[in-house]
């Protein structure tokens, strides 16, 4: 136990500070297309002009530059659409530069395993803690040539990010990647010039409170009418006032969307974003707000009514319920997802995955659900794995990052609180000390169970293993109680359990408990008397009476009646 490293304190992960809804552009017609092609390219083509200059300004940027960058936008658009693209371009940068970061770390971490693997002798066993050595000649000499490698290219990035450069492909660098090889993308070239164009595109507009309907470029009415204040080279294109256009097609949110109306009514900021899908060939609309974050309860206030603990799997999500003394109750339940396919499919069959978890948490009035805070940044690296292609392949596979995010913005919305705990040891300890006492007969406990159960009684500050050592002295009480099942300051823990009502053996209906209860029998000699025996100090006379004198009874003191 000496080696294992320090387990973090479980907390409550914060809720979400944003909101986006979207909906269709239907039954837009051929002009209405026709104006959103030529408004996303030029304004597309401003963005990109704008990135680039960015991108030269590097770490010199200042007010000054940017006031520059943004008056030169006004004057090809206007003056709310140049705030937005700047805007755009600012967060795509600083994107850029945290990916830069990620890049360097994982760099750095798979030349430390390298040259850690290069050191030892040829085919020496590892440990736990560090791999070991390389299994041939040949290997070693190929992971030598690696390591030049991933020492040039570190040396290459860490000079770009002291100079302040980034490397940003405006519409994606997997798909500039099909261009050069169109026949394993399954694409022609017109079809991928027209997506290649289309994620170019930008059409996307920022809030302001106080305007109208809470946005002057994009404008939404709370009846659905969309207008579009258009840039002053296609002002010609208008169809209504002050140059706006305004498109034949209404939209309704049908999700959050009395949320939606009530701040456009109030004239609150909704940021607004109109995107092409072109595999469908539909046109959408995206509204999205800030919303300020939830107040977090105290973790014990979350865990009062107990815990559902959640084991997070390539292919589905293993959950288990936990009293308030982390013992299992009921059966385990499966929540399954699959994630081929393309983006949107998998995190349609996350959200289905998570909505059916909330709504099992809701029905056992759960206030909690615990899940690990997992993270493989610095495991997805074929250098720490060797040649675990497929482990490699599970672990990135995995959608950890994006269900967390799923999880904690659904379970705002239905009260639930989301712990995180620390991911340590949970599936090794939960499948020692939980798989095997509940596998029985007719339920047998997976592995992602077990872990399930460990999830659970970490986040209530319970130990994982299902009893403690008995006292050193003797296996009694006395020394204090032997169970971790009850906290110390449970009521009756020390008291003896309940008695359940009933027969105790089965061959006794379940109604004897009535049937064998005492009766008085019907028959004079078996009744039972009443009255109580007393022993007087004086004898009775002859001519006392007996007090209480019963017909057919010798009287008990011995005298006549």
């Amino acid at each position: 136990m000496a080696d294992l490293r320090p387990i973090g304190v479980p907390f409550v992960a914060p809720g979400p500070t944003g909101v986006a809804i979207r909906d269709r552009l239907g039954h837009l017609t051929t002009e209405d297309e026709q104006v959103l092609r030529l408004i996303g390219a030029h304004l597309g083509s401003l963005a990109a002009r704008d990135l680039a200059a960015r991108c030269r300004d590097g770490l010199g940027h200042c007010t000054d530059t940017w006031a520059a960058r943004k008056r030169e936008l006004t004057a090809a658009s206007s003056s709310r659409w140049g705030g937005a693209i700047t805007k755009a371009t600012h967060d795509q940068w600083a994107l850029s530069r945290r990916r830069q970061l990620a890049h360097i770390q994982s760099l750095e971490a798979g030349i430390k395993t390298i040259r850690h693997r290069l050191s030892q002798p040829l085919g020496h066993q590892g440990t736990r803690r560090a791999p070991g050595g390389y299994r041939s000649k040949k290997e070693w000499f190929q992971k030598t040539r690696r390591l030049h490698v991933l020492e040039e290219r570190l040396e290459r990035e860490r000079a770009d990010r002291e100079a302040g450069v980034v490397h940003v492909v405006r519409g994606g660098r997997r798909l500039a990647r099909h261009r050069h090889n169109l026949g394993a993308a399954q694409l022609t070239e017109s079809q991928w010039r027209e997506r290649w164009e289309a994620e170019r595109w930008f059409l996307a507009a920022d809030g302001e409170s106080g305007k109208r309907y809470g946005n002057e470029t994009i404008r939404v009415t709370p009846d659905g009418e969309v207008s579009i204040k258009l840039p002053v080279p296609l002002a010609g294109l208008a169809n209504a006032r002050h140059g706006r256009y305004v498109l034949a097609a209404k939209v309704s949110f049908p999700h959050r969307g009395e949320q939606w109306a009530d701040r456009v009514e109030a004239n609150r900021a909704v940021a607004y974003r109109i995107h092409l899908d072109v595999e469908r060939g539909r046109w959408y609309l995206t509204a999205s707000w800030q919303i300020p974050p939830a107040r977090t309860i105290p973790i014990d206030a979350a865990l009062a009514e107990g815990v559902i603990g959640v084991d997070t799997n390539a292919d589905h999500l293993a959950a288990w319920r936990l009293d308030v003394h982390g013992n299992p109750i009921g059966r385990p339940r499966h929540f399954s997802y699959r994630l081929g396919g393309s983006a949107e499919h998998r995190d349609a069959q996350v959200r289905h995955a998570l909505s059916r978890l909330l709504n099992w948490a809701k029905s056992c009035h759960v206030a909690a659900v615990a899940i690990e805070d997992l993270d493989f940044a610095a495991d997805k690296t074929r250098e720490k794995h060797g040649r675990k292609k497929r482990f490699r392949q599970l672990i990135s596979g995995m959608p950890t990052g994006r269900l967390r995010a799923r999880l904690t913005s659904m379970a705002d919305q239905t009260g639930i609180s989301i712990i995180a705990v620390d991911p340590a040891y949970t599936s090794k300890w939960g499948a020692q000390h939980w798989q095997k006492p509940l596998t029985g007969k007719n339920r047998k406990a997976t592995r992602h169970d077990a872990a399930s159960i460990a999830i659970g009684r970490r986040a209530q500050g319970h130990p994982i293993r299902r009893r403690t050592t008995p006292p050193p002295a003797h296996r009694s009480d006395e020394q204090g109680h032997r169970t971790v099942q009850a906290r110390p300051d449970a009521p009756g823990r020390e008291g003896p359990r309940p008695r359940t009502p009933g027969p105790r053996t089965r061959s006794v209906p379940p109604d004897a408990a009535s049937t064998r209860a005492t009766r008085t029998p019907k028959t004079v000699r078996d009744v039972r008397s009443d009255q109580v025996w007393v022993q007087d100090s004086l004898l009775l006379t002859g001519q006392e009476r007996c007090p209480t004198p019963l017909s057919g009874w010798a009287c008990p003191t011995g005298c006549a009646r």
